[in-house]
């Protein structure tokens, strides 16, 4: 029996090679410094995804973004610090003995058809988050995909690359090329969220930000870094991060980089993130 929990500061010695060989994710070709993957968040046919076999660092040159291993989990199976932690301390990963993986795309999701949200399915889901069906048509898709054989469907916000962020009751998903979201109007301010109902929440909150504000979503902290390019463009920047430790970080790491940058978390003092804040909001209304 386990006595204390896993921190971050011992997981992050845990090996992103085996972490990428448990979730089924093979090098393509290996030295004794390095090993190259097809990127294991995105599609593609010549490996671009290095592991550093001396630092326990990966770093994903199609897509700009790097981390330790914790990263990886959270970006791979699309869950929290937490749930990242979770996994690497019980070793709840998937194992793969197939080897050698000679169709890599065959597992990933495969966009179907999108359109606007009407399943009554998607409709409860949005009011157990508090979004009224317009707001989420405005920005969203209601997105039918195939996942290993199976069909579902879920409300979808396109990225950048073309893949979307995928949500229903069930599932949190993506489909590949993961990147960040772009809401442009041609505005001098921005505002950036963490994720999709983070921004739900926030337009359906203040609908005039959007008319106000070009909106930016990161789709994962990870991001983070990938966005500093886009800081130059606006007069001010408004952040509406996670008030956990990853989204605390990436605040403090934006503040760093602009002073155009301002921290807007106080708003939702108390609550993980705008969704949990906004639903409590609701349910005190009535």
């Amino acid at each position: 029996m386990k006595n204390k929990k896993l921190t971050c500061e011992r997981a992050r010695n845990f090996s992103c090679l085996k972490a990428l060989q448990n979730l089924g994710h093979f090098p393509i070709k290996k030295s004794e410094k390095e090993a190259w993957f097809l990127s294991p968040l995105r599609s593609e046919t010549q490996a671009s995804f290095k592991v550093s076999l001396t630092l326990n660092r990966w770093y994903d040159h199609g897509a700009g973004i790097g981390g330790n291993v914790i990263d990886l989990v959270c970006l791979i199976k699309q869950c929290s610090v937490k749930e990242a932690l979770y996994i690497l301390d019980n070793e709840n990963i998937p194992f793969s003995f197939q080897g050698q993986i000679t169709n890599p795309d065959k597992n990933r999701i495969e966009i179907l058809s999108t359109g606007n949200i009407q399943h009554p399915a998607l409709f409860d889901y949005l009011k157990s988050r508090r979004i009224k069906p317009r707001t989420a048509n405005r920005y969203c898709r209601e997105v039918h995909y195939s996942h290993k054989g199976k069909k579902y469907f879920a409300v979808g916000l396109e990225n950048k690359s073309g893949g979307y962020e995928l949500r229903n009751k069930f599932y949190k998903n993506c489909s590949s090329p993961k990147d960040i979201s772009l809401v442009k109007h041609a505005r001098t301010s921005l505002v950036i969220c963490e994720g999709l109902f983070d921004m739900l929440s926030l337009l359906s909150y203040a609908p005039s930000v959007a008319e106000k504000n070009d909106v930016l979503v990161l789709n994962s902290v990870a991001f983070v870094k990938k966005i500093k390019e886009y800081l130059v463009n606006y007069n001010c920047i408004y952040l509406y991060l996670d008030r956990d430790s990853a989204g605390s970080k990436a605040t403090e790491y934006l503040l760093k980089q602009s002073p155009k940058c301002v921290d807007m978390s106080p708003l939702y003092n108390g609550f993980t993130d705008l969704n949990d804040w906004w639903v409590f909001q609701k349910q005190l209304s009535g």
